[in-house]
């Protein structure tokens, strides 16, 4: 499967976000979704068959990072994306305080 139709997919996405500057288990990544954990296991069985997330195994514990070079020109692509939403909530979260402040 292509990299752009393995990240079309939301919570690979949220995948490759969560282990974009660190290095996560797969238990600690399936804990951050209200799915399965073998749900999770699939979607980083697809991310790592791609190419996508290098995998380092520690006794039993398997541990996920991202790796951008492998993502080739869509690292930068989904680096500006999650920056672009950070900002947006950034600005609602500002917003939100001024409207506090005034009383509205």
């Amino acid at each position: 499967m292509d990299a752009v139709r393995v990240v079309a997919e939301p919570r690979r996405r949220e995948i490759l976000r969560l282990v974009w500057d660190t290095e996560l288990s797969a238990g600690e990544i399936a804990d951050r979704f209200d799915v399965t954990f073998g749900a999770v296991s699939q979607h980083l069985k697809v991310l790592r068959d791609s190419g996508l997330v290098t995998l380092r195994q520690d006794g039993k514990k398997r541990f996920y990072r991202a790796d951008r070079e492998a993502l080739g020109p869509l690292a930068a692509y989904l680096q500006s994306m999650w920056t672009a939403k950070l900002d947006t909530l950034a600005e609602l979260a500002q917003a939100a305080e001024r409207s506090e402040g005034t009383g509205s």
